[in-house]
């Protein structure tokens, strides 16, 4: 009956964050942070979305699983849970010779950290593979009738004929995919890909664990090795903390900007700065650079690839590998 001050749309319409007016069906869809119009597609993991009216529509295909170890003892499981676990022995990272796996078990994979001279931190591991019962794999360059060796830039790349896929950066980095048909059969560290993170700390007794080291001394090859406590690396190394902080702080930076909204980065900052206390020296940035390269390869497989490499920071020399 009277004017009222301000800006407002007519009938139907509703205001567009920028000073426009648009009909209710042609609002944005959010995502990490991102409007996005109606039809604009995404992806995530291995399907698409599309945005309609406001909502994600959603291809509903099944994707591969994809577990991480990095650094000083990092792990992400198949179905996504991230934890600290340190030991010294054999352990059981992946295997479908489990007891939820009704078929005939077909791989197994078992790591063994080496520590860096007197320290705690890791340095390199020890890769096994056993792809049949009394088949272990001697990593050499070539084919064999299950599966095939690849040396792919630093990577050596085995691929199975059943769909497990393994890269391993020859240091501190194995990256192990499973094919969607592995769901709920495997077991280890890597947890059981059953699209719940809840029970990924099940021991090898099928118990769910509320301990992480209990857990991951479940996974034990023998039980004649000693038991390592997970310690604060940085605790009694104040400098070492303070510098690690500095180099570290690119995970954080405009650099993997993009990434932020889809990757989480402090799980990875705090796993950086703890490597870097682990180093016997400072000037040794393996550490760093393999911690930065962990959250560069979350990044990617959510979709946003960042340049981040440069001379002076973790180089890789692609003329060598080529």
């Amino acid at each position: 009956t009277e004017c009222v001050s301000g800006c407002m749309c007519p009938d139907g319409l509703v205001l567009d964050g920028s000073g426009g007016c648009i009909p209710k069906d042609q609002c944005p869809c959010i995502h990490g942070g991102h409007f996005y119009k109606p039809g604009e597609t995404i992806k995530v993991d291995c399907n698409t979305c599309t945005c309609n009216k406001r909502q994600w529509n959603c291809t509903e295909n099944p994707c591969k699983g994809t577990c991480t170890v990095y650094g000083n003892g990092h792990y992400m499981s198949f179905d996504g849970e991230k934890f600290d676990f340190l030991g010294d022995c054999d352990y059981i990272l992946a295997q479908d010779f489990c007891p939820n796996n009704l078929d005939a078990g077909t791989f197994r994979i078992v790591i063994q950290n080496n520590a860096c001279g007197k320290s705690l931190s890791i340095c390199s591991l020890k890769i096994t593979l056993i792809f049949e019962v009394g088949l272990e794999l001697i990593i050499t360059d070539g084919a064999e009738k299950n599966y095939k060796v690849d040396l792919r830039g630093g990577y050596i790349v085995i691929e199975t004929n059943q769909g497990m896929n393994f890269m391993w950066d020859q240091k501190t980095t194995v990256v192990v995919h499973v094919a969607p048909s592995f769901q709920g059969k495997v077991c280890g560290l890597c947890g059981d890909f059953d699209g719940r993170s809840r029970n990924d700390f099940t021991t090898r007794g099928q118990s769910v664990e509320m301990s992480i080291q209990e857990f991951g001394n479940s996974w034990k090859i023998t039980s004649t090795c000693s038991n390592i406590n997970m310690t604060d690396l940085c605790a009694d190394q104040p400098f070492k903390s303070v510098l690690g902080q500095k180099h570290c702080s690119i995970i954080k930076s405009s650099i993997f900007e993009a990434c932020h909204s889809k990757v989480n980065p402090i799980p990875y900052y705090e796993s950086c700065i703890s490597d870097f206390c682990g180093c016997d020296s400072v000037g040794d940035c393996e550490c760093f650079c393999t911690s930065v390269a962990a959250y560069s390869r979350s990044c990617s497989r959510a979709g946003v690839c960042v340049d981040w490499r440069t001379p002076a920071i973790c180089p890789v020399f692609c003329d060598y590998y080529n």
